[in-house]
């Protein structure tokens, strides 16, 4: 005879902590040194002018100056060109 009463087991109660991605400084904010302009996974947005990447592909400034974003078109190794999105700080 059991002991305790039989529980079921639960398979949902586990979830990962959010990780609060995407672009911190808008086009035409103010920015000062150190400050992250966006959080992202990849480089799917290219650091411009003033603007260096963190390891986790963190985009920060590294001047004074205001937010601007712009787009680039780039030559892929196979030759393909797209259009990729640019952060500069000016």
């Amino acid at each position: 005879m059991a002991s305790t009463k039989a529980a079921g087991s639960t398979r949902n109660l586990r979830d990962s902590q959010p990780k609060y991605l995407g672009v911190k400084l808008a086009d035409g904010a103010q920015a000062r040194p150190g400050m992250i302009i966006v959080r992202q996974r990849g480089t799917k947005i290219e650091a411009g002018t003033n603007v260096r990447v963190g390891r986790d592909h963190t985009l920060f400034s590294m001047v004074e100056g205001r937010v601007s974003f712009t787009s680039r078109r780039k030559r892929n190794f196979d030759g393909t060109i797209v259009r990729k999105r640019v952060a500069n700080v000016s």
